[in-house]
């Protein structure tokens, strides 16, 4: 499957000239706004740190380590998927099995898309992974078609124990800690909570239009093409993925060997 964009370049781009934007001052009030809104941002990057805080005093929970999984060698555990650090951080990526990759989870493959250098985690004696929710070598040919070079497993006969009493089908960030041969879950986040692994919309924020998203707080007259009632997806463009475009004017082949394809 393919469906080209008419004009790639600006897919997603706003093109109907919006010309609102803030009031013009000179630099010496611009300077005292801004000094203003920084007291406010260094109060909630505070917040940020006794969050993170009380976050590594959380109580943890015993997880079976001997959990079945698929990895590119075959069956594996849980166990195994730690590489042999002491800490684990696993993103669950939601699948739709037996579905072509124009409908696989936009969000999960706007987030993951994201995840690239793992050197500073391992220094740190931290493992990172996906868990995806689906069949392994359909959802590795997904990977392939994406690029990604991030460890990828399959758990899917193990999600009911894993993400016990949590909702199977939807993304989820999840930490561990490894004691010898034994597991424990210490903190678990999903919907906006999987930010963190995200620099695109981090970055959006700090510009004058934001996200330009429908739900956000913006002045009248500022750009929200995206989101709900705008008939644009925050995270596709034409009908797929946005980052999948890339790869397939690259001539990557998107076919997951799965009938709907």
């Amino acid at each position: 499957m393919n469906n080209k964009p008419k004009n790639l370049s600006t897919a997603g781009a706003d093109v109907t000239g919006a010309t609102a934007a803030p009031a013009l001052v000179d630099r010496a009030t611009f300077q005292a706004e801004l000094d203003a809104l920084r007291v406010r941002e260094k109060a909630h990057t505070h917040e940020g740190d006794a969050i993170a805080a009380a976050r590594r005093r959380l109580p943890m929970v015993e997880v079976d380590s001997t959990l079945p999984l698929i990895g590119p060698h075959g069956p594996v555990t849980l166990l195994d998927v730690f590489e042999g650090r002491r800490q684990l951080i696993a993103y669950y990526f939601m699948w739709h099995a037996g579905r072509p990759a124009a409908e696989q989870c936009e969000g999960c493959t706007f987030y993951t898309t994201q995840v690239r250098e793992l050197s500073h985690l391992h220094s740190r004696d931290v493992t990172y992974a996906t868990l995806c929710q689906g069949p392994y070598d359909e959802s590795l040919r997904y990977r392939d078609f994406m690029g990604w070079e991030i460890p990828w497993y399959s758990p899917q006969n193990s999600l009911d124990t894993l993400l016990s009493g949590r909702r199977i089908g939807r993304m989820h960030l999840v930490s561990y800690l490894r004691q010898g041969d034994r597991v424990f879950e210490t903190y678990w986040t999903t919907i906006r909570g999987v930010e963190t692994m995200d620099y695109s919309y981090a970055l959006m924020d700090l510009t004058v239009y934001g996200r330009q998203e429908t739900w956000e707080d913006s002045p009248p007259g500022w750009p929200q093409r995206w989101g709900k009632g705008t008939g644009e997806h925050p995270y596709r463009t034409n009908g797929r993925p946005t980052s999948q475009w890339s790869r397939l004017e690259a001539g990557r082949s998107d076919d997951l060997g799965n009938a709907a394809a």
